[in-house]
């Protein structure tokens, strides 16, 4: 079997769980490459799948990133699916889950053409483009800086980009936040990931913000908000006409004073942890193969 697993440009050697992935795959006889998706000279259809793994850069130029799942879609198996890929790229995937009842970060999204004025400049929050990846364009605010987050919010739809406001759950200084893991639809792993937003820091620089990880021991509460948000995900899957879930899934969820809540909703890019945890590349190659 040949198998891309598709990266970026600044990242064309992959990352070190990709590394890792790839020599899961071949001790089990693939052939794997690392394709840089916006490659024009990649011949998708020379292999038998294409996985996304550190494609990074997308947020920076999600239609064409889309576009070109939709089009390589047609020219071998990707995973994960173009249509969930189209879908998660864009935080706006929160109304769906929340429709659902799934239960979230209490999220206010601002379009362009709209003021940057919103109900949460009296409040700690966080101010960050609708489609983003890696923390990038994401800056914390107190509730003394109103001309800060303004400011940020007016230059994010000057460039015609939605924003996402959301309230800082300070329960995440202590406990940190957990994400877990899915391969397959289920349960592989999760991790503590320390706070990343400070107060009064800059901007990211670079692909992404370095994160401090360690493993944990999802609750069972954390489980049961994790399943609900992959129900949503399995009805999309399913009105795209395929029972089968997404090869891998990460749910990001923050603490809070109701309980755990969902942040984020990883479906394209993200970091899977596998060099934390033992087995885990394993895992996810097995399940590559079965496809």
């Amino acid at each position: 079997m040949r198998v891309a697993l598709v990266t970026a440009a600044e990242v064309r050697d992959l990352d070190d769980e990709g590394r890792l992935l790839a020599q899961a795959l071949r001790s089990r006889g693939a052939d794997v490459v690392a394709a840089v998706w916006d490659d024009a000279g990649v011949d998708w259809t020379s292999y038998d799948v294409a996985v996304v793994r550190s494609t990074w850069d997308y947020a920076e130029r999600v239609a064409d990133f889309v576009s070109w799942a939709q089009r390589v879609s047609g020219q071998t198996r990707l995973a994960n699916p173009a249509d969930l890929i189209a879908w998660s790229t864009d935080k706006h995937y929160l109304d769906d889950l929340a429709s659902a009842g799934v239960p979230l970060v209490p999220s206010v999204f601002l379009e362009p053409g709209d003021g940057a004025s919103h109900e949460l400049l009296g409040v700690e929050h966080v101010v960050k483009p609708a489609v983003s990846a890696g923390s990038r364009d994401t800056l914390r605010l107190t509730a003394e800086e109103p001309e800060r987050s303004l400011a940020h919010a007016e230059r994010l739809l000057g460039e015609e980009r939605s924003v996402l406001v959301q309230p800082y759950l300070a329960e995440v200084d202590t406990a940190g936040e957990t994400a877990v893991v899915l391969v397959d639809g289920e349960v592989s792993h999760a991790m503590r990931k320390a706070p990343l937003l400070q107060r009064g820091m800059a901007l990211v620089e670079g692909l992404f913000a370095q994160e401090e990880m360690s493993v944990r021991k999802p609750s069972p509460a954390e489980l049961d908000v994790a399943a609900a948000a992959m129900r949503v995900v399995a009805d999309r899957a399913t009105t795209a006409g395929t029972s089968r879930p997404p090869l891998y899934a990460r749910v990001d969820l923050l603490p809070s004073a109701d309980g755990p809540v969902v942040l984020e909703l990883e479906l394209v890019e993200p970091s899977l942890f596998l060099d934390h945890v033992p087995g885990s590349a394993d895992l996810l190659a097995e399940a590559i193969l079965a496809r």
